[in-house]
């Protein structure tokens, strides 16, 4: 039901990147579903929530996630807020004990952060238009002004669509390799004439090493091709299902 990443671990902070497992959804959503923007029921939504955040030992109403957008904002949390009041953003830090910050994905990468020794958290929500726009340096620079420390801060990519699954266009792959050269790397032939197979969690992983923190850890865990763990917003696609659940990743420091 939840996967752990060992720096944060380490870093003695609670945090976990749950799979589909043990919630009480049923039919696409099955079963922890804890997306409040999809169509499933908002009473069994919340109950997902809540036993998410059982397994961090806090309470339900400890859990904050943003009206999630594909931007490369980043907002300082400082207390938690109803579900109508959540700011358009796909980053958040906080120092504040007992704030659980929140990130939901269905292929897109969910990154947790940590400064242990500052007692700041952070996370972000890292699709291909928010990595390459800069949610990711978004995140640090937001923890930075809480008081954390890039060389102290380890940071950890949770479950995502893998290299395998992720065929994109032409026109992506321009963009890629416009914004840097290097990029082309991430990149390999697809069956398709004229598509790609693109490494989402080896970009976002090669992004965070570049900002000097103190360790960054990837789970190979690809949600498009495991259906039996993970919510997958492109394998819904191809099944052609309407809606689709929402995986929850959360961080928080103890009280």
């Amino acid at each position: 039901m939840i996967l752990h990443a060992e720096p944060l671990s380490d870093a003695g902070v609670r945090h976990g990147f749950f799979t589909r497992e043990g919630g009480v959804s049923g039919g696409v959503f099955a079963s922890l579903n804890c997306g409040l923007g999809s169509a499933d029921d908002p009473a069994r939504i919340g109950e997902n929530r809540a036993r998410a955040m059982a397994r961090l030992d806090l309470d339900g109403a400890a859990l904050v996630t943003a009206y999630q957008c594909h931007s490369a904002d980043c907002v300082t949390v400082t207390a938690p807020w109803g579900r109508g009041a959540a700011p358009r953003a796909d980053a958040l830090a906080t120092s504040r004990p007992g704030v659980a910050l929140g990130i939901l994905t269905a292929d897109c990468a969910p990154v947790l952060f940590a400064d242990a020794h500052a007692g700041v958290i952070g996370a972000a929500h890292a699709g291909w238009r928010g990595a390459l726009g800069g949610v990711l340096e978004a995140a640090v620079t937001a923890m930075a002004t809480l008081g954390a420390a890039r060389e102290r801060t380890v940071a950890a990519v949770g479950p995502c669509i893998g290299p395998g699954s992720y065929e994109v266009g032409p026109e992506f792959f321009g963009a890629f390799r416009k914004a840097d050269e290097a990029n082309t790397a991430l990149f390999a032939p697809s069956e398709r004439d004229g598509h790609y197979m693109f490494d989402l969690p080896r970009y976002v992983a090669r992004r965070l090493s570049r900002l000097g923190l103190a360790g960054v850890a990837r789970l190979a865990h690809d949600t498009c091709a495991d259906a039996d763990r993970f919510f997958s917003y492109r394998r819904a696609c191809h099944r052609g299902e309407r809606d689709h659940g929402r995986l929850l990743s959360a961080i928080a420091l103890a009280e």
